[in-house]
C-alpha cells in the first residue's frame, strides 16, 4: 500500500531570488500531527554529457561556492526557460558552457536532485556529433568561470567510481553512458 500523502495547512514565502525560491509549509502529517516543512523551489534544469568522439567527452570544471572547491570535473549543466523546449535548454547549457552545438541530442533521463528538501527536476541528455559554433555565439552566465576540457571517458567514468565526480546529474549521465556502451559490445 502506498503511503499516505501529507496535507499542506499553510505555505509562506520566506526568501526569492531569480534562481530559487525558499518557503516554510505547515504540513499535518498522516498520523494527524503537523510539523513545519522548508522546501527550496529550483524549477526544472538540464544537464548533456557531450561525446566529441566515441572515447572522449567535453567536460567543465569551476569554482563551486557551496562547497568551497573548484577540482572537480562535471558536465555542461544548467537552468531551463519556460520559454525553451528542454532540447534548445540543452543546447543552448553546451554553447554557453562549451562552445559546441550538438548534432543529437538522445534524452536517457529525468531525475529528482534531491528528494527531500529541494523541488528540482534535471533534464539530462547524451550529446553526440559535436559542432563547434562560432565563438561570438559563446556568450557565457555572468557568474560562470570555466574550465573546459576534452577527457578520455574512460577517466571520467574512474573519477565517477573514486567519487572525484560528486554531481549526481554527471554521476548519472557517465554511468547510464557506461552501462550503455557495455550493451552494445
Amino acid at each position: 500500500m502506498a503511503p499516505t500523502p501529507w496535507k499542506t495547512l499553510t505555505t509562506r514565502e520566506v526568501y526569492k531570488n531569480k534562481w530559487m525560491r525558499l518557503r516554510e509549509d505547515v504540513a499535518e502529517m498522516p498520523n494527524g500531527k503537523t510539523t513545519i516543512y522548508g522546501v527550496c523551489e529550483f524549477g526544472q534544469c538540464v544537464g548533456v554529457l557531450p561525446f566529441v568522439d566515441a572515447e572522449h567527452v567535453v567536460m567543465v570544471r569551476q569554482y563551486r561556492y557551496v562547497f568551497g572547491e573548484n577540482q572537480r570535473w562535471e558536465m555542461p549543466t544548467g537552468g531551463w526557460m519556460p520559454h525553451e523546449t528542454f532540447e534548445e535548454a540543452a543546447q543552448r547549457e553546451l554553447i554557453e558552457e562549451v562552445g559546441y552545438r550538438a548534432g543529437h541530442l538522445q534524452a536517457i533521463n529525468t531525475n529528482f536532485t534531491s528528494k527531500s528538501v529541494c523541488q528540482e527536476l534535471a533534464h539530462l541528455y547524451i550529446g553526440h556529433d559535436l559542432m563547434p559554433v562560432n565563438p561570438a555565439e559563446v556568450v557565457p552566465d555572468e557568474t560562470e568561470f570555466l574550465e573546459v576540457g576534452i577527457l578520455p571517458f574512460a577517466d571520467v567514468l574512474q573519477m565517477v567510481i573514486d567519487s572525484d565526480i560528486r554531481d549526481s546529474m554527471t554521476v548519472i549521465a557517465v554511468l547510464w553512458a557506461a552501462y550503455h556502451s557495455t550493451k552494445q559490445v
